[in-house]
């Protein structure tokens, strides 16, 4: 089996790049993902483990804290979805479960999601047709869950653009949608 290709979630051995007027589609293949959960009463030391580990502070609500090596954003009451690069994080969540040991149940996530970077000057006037999320009130790192083409997804405010979390095994669906949207405002 040494003759195995790992492929992005389009389908490709390369991620896809779509550049449709002044908007940047691209398929993100190189983060890995891990979901944290608290175990009951357990969130201030999962806090203090995990800012130990990151050096960042459990984002609140609707929030993203990030770092040159982590992005960790805000999915329900004590509950984190934690973001860093595959290459040097590939085993992801046992490095965050030795961090907060039995206090906190952590889920290796990164098959589970595709990721699609949008960035140029109208990437508020792409999501303003894709779904009901108000962007400009989201601020320069918000995070929150929303609905994209009948799709459960997470959207991500960063600079210079967005970035959206789909299932995986619905990448080709969530892609179309925002291909779409794209031409249409074009």
């Amino acid at each position: 089996m040494t003759d195995l290709k790992p492929i992005a979630a389009l389908g490709g051995t390369t991620p896809c790049i779509e550049v449709i007027g002044d908007l940047t589609i691209s398929e993100i293949s190189d983060r890995a993902l891990a979901s944290l959960a608290a175990r009951a009463g357990a969130g201030p030391s999962v806090a203090a483990k995990m800012k130990a580990l990151t050096g960042l502070d459990l984002p609140e609500p609707g929030a993203l804290v990030a770092s040159d090596t982590w992005s960790i954003w805000w999915m329900g009451p004590d509950q984190w979805m934690v973001d860093a690069d595959h290459a040097s994080h590939e085993l992801l969540e046992r490095t965050v479960k030795s961090a907060v040991g039995s206090e906190g149940s952590v889920t290796e996530q990164t098959d589970g999601w595709c990721r699609f970077d949008i960035t140029g000057p109208s990437s508020e006037a792409l999501f303003e047709r894709l779904c009901p999320v108000d962007l400009q009130s989201m601020g320069p790192q918000g995070a929150t869950r929303t609905m994209i083409h009948h799709l459960g997804c997470f959207l991500i405010r960063l600079r210079g653009g967005c970035a959206v979390l789909g299932p995986r095994s619905s990448a080709g669906s969530l892609h179309h949608a925002l291909v779409t949207a794209a031409r249409s405002i074009a």
